[in-house]
Formats: C-alpha cells, sequence, structure tokens
C-alpha cells in the first residue's frame, strides 16, 4: 500500500472511532452527569431526570425490585428522586428539581 493510501485509512479510522466517543449518554451536557438511579430511570447531578429511553437499573445492574410510583394532582412531595411524580393540566408527567423547576419525564 502506498503511503497516501496508508494515512487515508488511518484518518478514517480515527475519525470512525471519535464517532463512536461521541454518543450521547445519559444526563450529557448541562445536567452534569449521572448521579443515582430511581427504578429506569436516571437522576442527573442537577436534580432533573434524563430522557433517555434506556433503563438505568439495567444500565446499572441493578436487581431490586423497580419501587412503584406515585402519581399526585400538586407540587406537594413530587421531588425528582422520591419516586414520586406529579401530573401536570395537559397530563404531562413531571417532578421538581431542587431548584424548584419542572423535570418531565419522557412519554
Amino acid at each position: 500500500m502506498s503511503r497516501g493510501w496508508r494515512t487515508i485509512v488511518l484518518l478514517l479510522l480515527v475519525f470512525s472511532s471519535s464517532l463512536a466517543l461521541s454518543a450521547n449518554t445519559p444526563c450529557s451536557g448541562k445536567k452534569g452527569g449521572i448521579d443515582r438511579c430511581d427504578g429506569d430511570l436516571f437522576l442527573c447531578n442537577d436534580g432533573s431526570i434524563s430522557g433517555s429511553k434506556k433503563s438505568c437499573a439495567a444500565m446499572f445492574g441493578e436487581r431490586q425490585s423497580v419501587r412503584p410510583q406515585n402519581f399526585l394532582q400538586s407540587d406537594d412531595g413530587c421531588a425528582c428522586g422520591t419516586g414520586s411524580f406529579c401530573t401536570g393540566p395537559r397530563g404531562g408527567v413531571y417532578c421538581l428539581t431542587p431548584g424548584g423547576s419542572k423535570s418531565y419525564k419522557r412519554k
């Protein structure tokens, strides 16, 4: 193989490996990474829940049963990480972050 072809092959290998490393992960970006699991949901370091479709329990090998989720009508007691969620006026399910903002659960 000529030197030019080797360089092209090497560049393609480097480019393809960098694409694999840049894949989105739960709680990426401003969410600050994964804090812990709440059953199948990822709790992020900023206090919100991730919109990821992946299962946190399956990813980290949690063998315990998923606790039942409570759905409340008011904002009392639906902090993220407690297993309780509030239902909004249009049917959205959310929890409250420590900062007081709503973090919606993916449908």
